[in-house]
């Protein structure tokens, strides 16, 4: 594999570390489960601008502050996260994430292996992803189940194809980006692929607490 994929995977691997572990750990301790419920608001408003400095910095940082941001954004998104293990059977949260892990590995690997220019499906992918977004946001207000399904469901096929194009996308910017802020980066926009196709597969499969 590229040495670069190498950097971004295992980040990214940290990433999705340190988010599991500390939504578990939160959702296993009743006080501080519905102390993250009580400012779940604001974790949520931590995430987007964390994500934003990350994006739109990644160029001007030093790699330290870089993996500091990431790690940071990866623990919040740990303390939201806390309510799937709180609304999901433990057994069917990780059911679905082997699912996830092999599906994002092989969509992954066609990305890094295929000759189709895959940017040019860029602007599609975030055209569908806008869309899905709206079509959430209308039915949270409709509450239609059968809809709720046909969402999630595009919605995976959505984030499948930016899991292959990110990963073309990454290797395009070797020459723009210097390494260690692309590895950090690239992790963070694999990370979001894969936690959309989780959530979106968990969302359809998994079993609820009773």
């Amino acid at each position: 594999m590229n040495d670069l994929l190498k950097k971004v995977f295992g980040w990214m691997s940290i990433g999705l570390l340190v988010t599991f572990l500390t939504g578990y750990i939160v959702a296993t301790n009743t006080n501080m489960f519905y102390s993250m419920i009580n400012s779940y608001l604001l974790l949520a408003i931590i995430e987007i601008v964390l994500v934003i400095v990350l994006s739109a910095r990644i160029t001007k940082m030093s790699p330290t502050s870089a993996r500091v941001l990431f790690i940071l954004y990866s623990f919040v998104s740990g303390l939201t996260f806390s309510s799937i293990f709180a609304y999901y059977e433990m057994s069917s949260i990780i059911f679905v994430f082997l699912i996830t892990s092999v599906a994002f590995a092989i969509l992954a690997f066609l990305g890094y292996k295929t000759n189709i220019d895959l940017t040019k499906f860029g602007t599609y992918l975030m055209i569908a992803l806008f869309a899905i977004i709206i079509c959430a946001l209308i039915n949270m207000f409709v509450g239609g189940s059968t809809f709720a399904i046909i969402i999630c469901s595009i919605s995976i096929l959505v984030f499948m194809g930016f899991t292959a194009y990110d990963v073309q996308k990454i290797l395009s910017l070797q020459n723009v980006i210097e390494e260690d802020n692309l590895a950090i980066y690239g992790a963070l926009e694999l990370y979001l692929d894969f936690i959309n196709l989780f959530l979106d597969i968990l969302r359809l499969f998994g079993d609820s607490r009773d």
